[in-house]
Parts: C-alpha cells; structure tokens; sequence
C-alpha cells in the first residue's frame, strides 16, 4: 500500500514567486478536501430534514464519503506509478469538482450518498500527492518549512469548515457546501498544471492486486453498511444484517489469506509483525475514531436538541482548530528531543478532559460553557498526529515507511467512518433508554408532574397539548443524558487508550519530517 509522502522524483526546487504561487496552489486542494468533512457535520440535520430522512440516517453522507477515501488510499501508490503523481493529482481534483456538483444537485438521500461516494474514492489521492508535489518543490534543507506550510492548511479547514458550513446552511441552502469546492478546485487545478505539468514524475507498469482491492471494498463496504442501518432495522432481528454482517467477515477472512500470501498485495499486512506498528495504528485508529464520532455527535446534539442554528453550532467546533495552529510548530520542532509517547499521552489526556467536561454538559449550559472544551481540544490536536506516526514509523526501514503511511491512514479513516455510525446508532439507542426512565415519572400520582401538568393547563393549553410540551422536554433530556453517556465513555476509553502507547519502543533517532510527511 503505497502513499507517497516523500518527493516523487529528484526535480530541482522552484524559487521566487513560483514557489509561493504553487505552495498556495497545492494548499487550495488540501483545504478543499479536508474542508469538505468538517463543513457537511454542521449542515445533517438541514441535509436530513430537506430529504425527508432521520438524522442518524444523513449521518451516512459523512461515513459513506470517510470510508470510500480510506478504500481509495491503497491505489495511491500504483496510479502514481502507473499515471505519474501530476495527472493523477490533477485529475483527482477534477473528479473531486465533478462530484461535488452532483452531490449538490441530489434529490434523495440514495443519490446524495452514490456521489459522496464517489467523491469520496477520487479523493483519495488528493492529499497525499499534494505533500508529495510540495516537498519536490523545495530543497530537501527547507522541507520542514514545506511540511509546516501544508500542515497549516490541515488545521485551518477544521475552523473554516464549521463557520463556513453553518452559514451557508442558515443562509443560502445546504447543496452550497458542495458547489463551493468548484471554483476553490478549479483554480488549484489549473495552476498546478500550469507549473508542474513539466514536472511529471516517472512512469512504469506495475502490478496491481485485483483479487484483494476486491476483497478489501466488499468487506469494509459490507460492514459500514451493516454499523450504519443496524440501529434502523434493528441490528441481528433483521435478515439483512446477518447477511451484511456474515458477508462482512467471510471476505475479511478471505482477504487476510490472500494478503498475506499475495506477491504483490494492496495491503501489507506483515507490517502487523512489528509491535511500534501495530500499537501505533491501533491508539491513532481507534482514538481518531473515538474523536471523530464526539466531532459528529456534538453539532447534532446542538441543533436537534439545544435549538442552536448551525451557523452556531460551527462556532462552537471552529475554536478546535486556535491552539493546534500555534502549538503543532511547537511540537514539531521538538519532536526530535522530546519522546513522543509524551507528546501523545498528553493528546490523549487532554482528549479525556475535553470529553469528560463535555459528560457534564446539562440543557442549561450556556455557549461559552459548551465551546471551552473545543477550544482545549486544540491541544490535543497538536501533540496527536506527528507523535503517533513518529511512533508507527520507529524502527521500519525507508522502503518500509510509505506502506506504513498508507495502511495507518487507510486503517485510522476507516475507523473514523465507523466511529461516526457507531455514535450515531449508540446516541439513538441510550436516548431511548433514558426516556424511557424519565417518563416513568410523568403520572398524576407523582406531585411535581401534577403540579406542571395544571400549571400548563391553566397557562391555556390542553391537556394533550400540555403533555406533548413535557414529552420534548423529557426528549432533550433524555438526547442530552444519551450524550453525556458516550462522552464520559469516550473520556475512559482515551484513558484506556493510553497504556497502548507506553508498549511502544521510543525511536532511537526521529525525524520531525518523515513524521509529518505520513501525518495526514
């Protein structure tokens, strides 16, 4: 699995306006891409409620797009070879545009999830390709500045993308966060083959691993689709997702044979052999996907239960990003002096802080008090990505490192598609519960609820009318509780978490660059 994440040819640097013009171009296409997963969780509910469908099932327009793009990172390496990294980045934001128009030109929920898919796959080698294009562009003695130049760009789309997303949404319509991307595409695309189509990299025919591509899309494809209608067609009661669920696994068995036995497999699995790697990817995997789930829960939580617009739910997630700005330079100039189990063990203490404040959240909490955590969260953000893959990569030998790079990131938005669905259906499913418990006390024996009961009643309400008001009450305690139970649940696992990442050797010599180079 190949991801390139190093210069892909021995091309002599740009200088002068050049270089900062095709710095800038290369940073479009980033901020495009990742602009594009934080933009669309502030807009579900809008997305749901225009096409007539829940908002655990618009969450599958996050989920369908992460788990696409994770299937798509294995063939990175191979079209690059195959096409040359210039025409298949290009191409890739072409695609990328394309899809994007049709996505906002959807009519159904069936339709808007086909093109998110799509635009999900051609997507895949978009990030990957522009930090590879940026470090061929400057001298191998500037290619930390490279690497803070596009990690930048990472770290502003997730403030942008809520802000931006949120205000589109409330003021024009949701399709717009989609139409967006194509004049932003356009102009990356035009001036990056205007400066680097005689740059192309060397091509060759190489094998591809046809039999196991197939293999890795059906089981992974098989099992989000199980985890994202489970909860609706109540999960092993339905016909529907035993079969999802026995596919899921007879191909995933499949698949680690033939990967493991293949000359030429898309995935290399031997790479599990090494503990740093395994331990590595498991804490990265599983902690983004516990984060990614929190990052889909909380704007919906606000705008489903708490009356908040989404121009106001983006404010509260855009602070995540302040801190990460000015700390990530911080930790990447020291990442080579520090060891970077302490880098990530405070990411994940501050994760467990962050979601535990976020447990004690109550229907009262005023603005401030629900946006302080996102603004803390900036730190762990920081100190989690380099760390980790500095950690992953300790010990591989450099032919090793680029299919390190790709199966971590292939492995960590795989399960950041999961953990959207997994919180989504849990969120649902706790909501019940706990309404189930509230109600238990709304009866004309209980004096409180009598007492409210009459008191609405005498306001000039109905009876009936005065019983649904405190049933939406029960319903935005009962969703608030159901949130503070994954939270809190989320704070113990990041604490958890953080004994996989004292089993890792710490690297005898690191290097801030190849860390970052596989960050994203």
């Amino acid at each position: 699995m190949a991801n390139p994440a190093a210069a892909p040819a021995a091309m002599p640097p740009m200088r002068g306006a050049m270089l900062v013009v095709a710095s800038m171009a290369l940073a479009l296409a980033t901020f495009m891409n990742v602009l594009d997963v934080s933009i669309a969780n502030v807009s579900i509910p809008a997305m749901s409620g225009d096409l007539g469908v829940s908002i655990s099932q618009g969450t599958w327009v996050i989920t369908s797009f992460a788990v696409a793009n994770a299937i798509a990172v294995p063939l990175t390496g191979f079209l690059t070879q195959r096409f040359g990294a210039v025409r298949v980045f290009i191409s890739s934001i072409l695609l990328f545009v394309i899809a994007s128009f049709l996505c906002g030109m959807s009519t159904s929920l069936g339709m808007l999830i086909f093109f998110r898919v799509i635009q999900g796959a051609v997507a895949g080698p978009m990030i990957p390709l522009s930090q590879s294009l940026l470090l061929s562009s400057y001298p191998k003695a500037k290619a930390g500045l490279a690497l803070t130049i596009w990690s930048m760009t990472t770290l502003v789309a997730p403030v942008a993308g809520p802000l931006l997303g949120g205000w589109i949404t409330d003021n024009i319509s949701w399709p717009w966060i989609f139409y967006i991307n194509i004049p932003i595409g356009l102009l990356a695309a035009g001036v990056t083959w205007a400066l680097y189509r005689k740059r192309e990299t060397p091509t060759r025919q190489v094998p591809i691993d046809y039999i196991g591509l197939a293999l890795l899309i059906v089981w992974v494809g098989a099992l989000q689709i199980m985890l994202d209608k489970g909860n609706e067609l109540d999960w092993f009661n339905s016909t529907q997702i035993i079969t999802l669920a026995i596919i899921s696994l007879v191909t995933f068995c499949f698949f680690l044979v033939w990967e493991l036995t293949d000359v030429h497999p898309v995935v290399d699995l031997s790479l599990f052999r090494k503990r740093n790697f395994w331990s590595g990817t498991l804490s990265l995997s599983v902690g983004y996907g516990i984060f990614f789930g929190n990052v889909v829960l909380l704007p919906q939580w606000l705008q489903q239960d708490m009356g908040y617009t989404a121009t106001l739910a983006g404010a509260v997630l855009a602070p995540v990003g302040l801190l990460a700005i000015l700390l990530s330079p911080l930790v990447g100039k020291n990442i080579a002096k520090v060891d970077p189990r302490l880098f990530a063990t405070l990411a994940f203490g501050v994760f467990a802080l962050i979601l535990w404040m976020r447990s004690q959240f109550t229907t009262q909490a005023d603005f401030v008090t629900i946006m302080i955590p996102s603004l803390i969260q900036g730190i762990a953000m920081a100190a989690f990505f380099v760390p980790l893959m500095t950690l992953i990569f300790a010990g591989l030998t450099p032919d090793k490192i680029p299919a390190a790079s790709g199966l971590s990131n292939f492995v960590r938005i795989m399960a950041g598609g999961f953990g959207a669905s997994i919180y989504t259906s849990n969120w649902e499913n706790r909501s019940v519960v706990h309404h189930a418990v509230l109600t238990e006390h709304i009866n004309f024996a209980n004096q409180v609820s009598d007492a409210v009961l009459n008191m609405l009643t005498k306001m000039g309400m109905t009876q009936q009318q005065a019983l649904s008001f405190v049933n939406n009450l029960i319903n935005q305690q009962a969703a608030t509780l159901a949130a503070n139970d994954l939270t809190w649940l989320s704070a113990l696992l990041f604490i958890a978490l953080t004994g996989f990442i004292w089993l890792i050797h710490p690297p005898k010599t690191r290097s801030a660059a190849t860390a970052d180079a596989g960050a994203h």
